[in-house]
């Protein structure tokens, strides 16, 4: 096991690159299922996440090649099963897009329920809908999702809620079906948006992403292409409250300024100064921390994966803050470790407020997920003493080179290989 030490109280000064989108390149890599050609993606994060899905695609029967660190090519056409066991879906969330490009391509799927980090109850209602309604039928058989169609016609798809995930699947299953597919009350995230530019790279016709109307024209094939992923806005938000909360100044590099508008607007009501260049971001701060308050929303709102990383901020500004979750059911668990450090912060269902103090305190903890595992990071960046965090993987799922990136910035911090020892229950 691997756990991480940081030596907190340290301003973080200096230049950091954000890596390919993580949320894109789990959607964009299982849609190359659908290619009759050879697809050549770049920009692709060295992360965990990303590696289980390319390894499926290869234990699958794709021909898969790194062309660098950053750009693979693959050839799909080798794939002759619709098969997909938990062996290879459990890592990672973005295994349920096979689903959708399964289905597509075979008119069959057989696959497990995906992995990755413990938020909550998240069905898939929304997506089996979006297949019901294209012509697929759904069964669930020894724990498996059992998906076929004789063929896929287009329809109008009124989404209950706002899903990413459901928004993204019926995407890729519509993409080549006949007729006109419509998604109403569709999710509108920039790794949608991306999705469908690769989409359309191949010769998809794809209208509207972006928007909560999206229209896709189905097509019978869909060429290889050349396809570089956007940049991580979740990578990005990330260093940008890093820089914030530890009173440093910090320009982000590689980003789409767009897509983090209301990161930035809440990290200058919080006290930050922001400025905004065609493909970077400067974060800094001189003066005192405050309150705010923030609410978590689909696309453009407040991204639900910034809120451990911006309520760790928020545990040392000045004044009373309230946040309010409203798109997993179980993203406080970290708090418990905040807490832990110092922090003063009471959870009502999916309210947390904070008293800010002065200064947070060395503690062990856990990275419980992903964005918890960040917002620990965060957290051991400013507080007193030396900070060491367990199930460090949940990190890597998600972040590129995360050592280095805030080395190079002047974090004290390191990985460190260690035997796992229990840790006592958190009252």
């Amino acid at each position: 096991m691997e756990k991480i030490i940081i030596k907190g109280g340290r301003p973080l000064f200096g230049e950091v690159t954000i890596s390919g989108a993580k949320n894109s390149a789990v959607a964009i890599l299982p849609a190359t299922i659908l290619s009759d050609g050879v697809c050549v993606i770049e920009n692709i994060p060295n992360i965990s996440d990303v590696t289980a899905i390319i390894r499926t695609l290869y234990e699958l029967g794709a021909t898969v090649k790194y062309l660098n660190k950053t750009t693979v090519e693959i050839d799909s056409r080798g794939i002759r099963t619709h098969i997909v066991p938990y062996s290879m879906t459990k890592l990672c969330r973005g295994s349920s897009y096979f689903m959708g490009a399964m289905l597509s391509r075979f008119h069959k799927a057989l696959i497990a329920p995906p992995g990755g980090c413990d938020l909550g109850v998240r069905p898939i209602d929304l997506h089996t809908k979006g297949f019901k309604a294209l012509g697929a039928t759904v069964n669930t058989e020894n724990g498996m999702v059992d998906l076929k169609a004789d063929k896929l016609v287009g329809s109008s798809i009124y989404m209950d809620n706002v899903s990413v995930g459901a928004t993204i699947n019926i995407m890729l299953a519509s993409v080549k079906a006949e007729g006109l597919t419509i998604i109403e009350n569709a999710a509108k995230e920039p790794h949608i948006v991306d999705l469908a530019n690769f989409l359309n790279s191949m010769g998809a016709d794809i209208r509207g992403a972006g928007t909560d109307v999206i229209k896709i024209h189905g097509v019978e094939k869909l060429a290889g292409t050349n396809y570089s992923i956007i940049s991580d806005q979740i990578e990005a938000g990330t260093y940008m409250v890093a820089a914030a909360a530890t009173g440093g100044d910090v320009l982000v590099k590689n980003v789409i300024p767009k897509h983090l508008e209301s990161i930035s607007a809440k990290l200058e009501e919080a006290g930050a100064i922001i400025e905004e260049f065609d493909d970077a971001i400067r974060v800094r701060r001189t003066g005192v921390l405050q309150k705010c308050d923030v609410k978590t929303m689909p696309h453009p709102g407040f991204p639900t994966d910034m809120q451990p990383q911006m309520v760790t901020l928020l545990s040392i500004a000045n004044g009373t803050s309230m946040v309010t979750e409203t798109v997993f059911d179980n993203r406080f668990k970290y708090i418990e470790y905040l807490t832990r450090m110092g922090a003063h912060i009471k959870v009502d269902g999916k309210v947390a407020v904070i008293e800010g103090v002065d200064h947070l305190t060395c503690a062990p903890v856990k990275a419980v997920d992903l964005r918890a595992g960040a917002a620990m990071v965060i957290a051991g960046l400013i507080a007193h003493g030396v900070t060491e965090i367990e199930d460090v993987q949940h990190i890597e799922r998600g972040y590129e080179n995360f050592i280095e990136k805030f080395s190079c910035i002047g974090a004290d911090i390191r990985l460190v290989e260690t035997t796992r020892t229990a840790q006592p229950d958190v009252g």
